[in-house]
């Protein structure tokens, strides 16, 4: 068993590790965010954690009514421009909290007057110490290079903190629900996918809210353990010229959450499947398209984020297939140092 599909069979018990610490990890931080009051929240993050950063950006928005913004790393560290964020507050997110452009951000925003937390698998760390608050999210080691129980982790410490800044009861539900259908979702088969994805080129994976963050987490992960080009886009964007691209020998992969968005990403895929018959939806509504099959889980957010489960299975397969270690991707390392 590779370390990649060891680490995201762990997933379901590192979210329950993280969930039962709520009292003593989770609760101050909502606690103090809500005495806040922010008009503002912003992100720094990059690669798999800024995808983090992506969900919890509309978590945020449509749990708290709050407007977020992705601030870019280079700001700090190349620039050095100062922020001005009184009334913001910050999630930076990082598995090592190592990268020195993630923590100079860090740093600055944390002096332009935002009231900072740190999500971070590692603590002690540089970035922990830039912030004023930490949230430990207890994934555990991760050996391999590609994270995935630190992404879910990331995540699900974030919803966890929102759900009890807002005193959302139905996501408060969904969370302690969470450990179980992220059991199920490691039993679900998505190898459907592979025979059209072991010999392609390139690919397209559509969301659309929470799921979007999730086709963009899947799209690095393809590039990262298969050497596969794969491109995310919005299933509104798709028709505005990606569409072009499309045909008989470009997959396309469309992850559905049980969510207002659905709809959107049923129709989109309805006609892109006249062109491809290889394209691949995770809903009942699939059409003519390819069914995947996913776990209903009571909740838009935890709908979204139960997606990547099965899709990290599978891509470990696939990076076999296709004749790489997933473990150990070549040109890549587990911590990406950024100036």
């Amino acid at each position: 068993m590779t370390h990649m599909l060891q680490e995201t069979r762990e997933i379901p018990a590192a979210v329950e590790r993280l969930l039962k610490s709520a009292p003593e990890v989770i609760d101050p931080v909502a606690s103090r965010l809500k005495q806040a009051d922010p008009a503002l929240v912003v992100t720094v993050a990059r690669g798999t954690s800024d995808h983090a950063a992506h969900f919890l950006k509309y978590a945020i928005e449509l749990t708290l009514g709050l407007p977020v913004a992705s601030l870019g790393p280079s700001i700090a560290s190349i620039y050095g421009a100062p922020m001005k964020l009184d009334k913001a507050v910050s999630f930076a997110i990082s598995q090592s909290g190592a990268s020195s452009d993630i923590v100079a951000l860090a740093e600055t925003v944390r002096r332009g007057g935002a009231l900072t937390t740190a999500l971070v698998n590692t603590n002690p760390c540089a970035l922990a110490d830039a912030c004023e608050m930490v949230v430990d999210i207890q994934a555990g080691e991760e050996v391999a290079v590609a994270a995935t129980k630190s992404f879910v982790s990331s995540i699900v410490a974030g919803l966890a903190i929102i759900a009890r800044w807002g005193e959302d009861k139905a996501l408060l539900g969904a969370l302690d629900r969470l450990p179980e259908h992220l059991n199920e979702a490691l039993d679900l088969d998505w190898s459907s996918l592979m025979e059209p994805l072991a010999e392609t080129s390139s690919l397209y994976m559509i969301g659309r809210g929470p799921s979007m963050a999730i086709a963009s987490e899947a799209a690095l992960k393809c590039k990262e353990t298969s050497e596969l080009h794969a491109e995310a886009y919005s299933s509104a964007e798709m028709m505005h010229g990606p569409v072009s691209l499309v045909d008989r020998d470009f997959p396309v992969i469309a992850f559905a959450a049980r969510d207002a968005a659905e709809p959107s990403i049923v129709e989109t895929v309805g006609k892109l499947v006249a062109k491809d018959p290889r394209c691949f939806i995770s809903s009942k509504h699939a059409g003519d398209a390819n069914p995947l099959p996913f776990v209903a889980t009571g909740h838009p957010l935890t709908d979204a984020l139960a997606l990547i489960v099965p899709f990290y299975n599978f891509v470990e397969s696939l990076s076999r297939r296709r004749g790489f270690d997933p473990d150990n991707p070549v040109a890549l390392n587990k911590v990406t140092v950024t100036k």
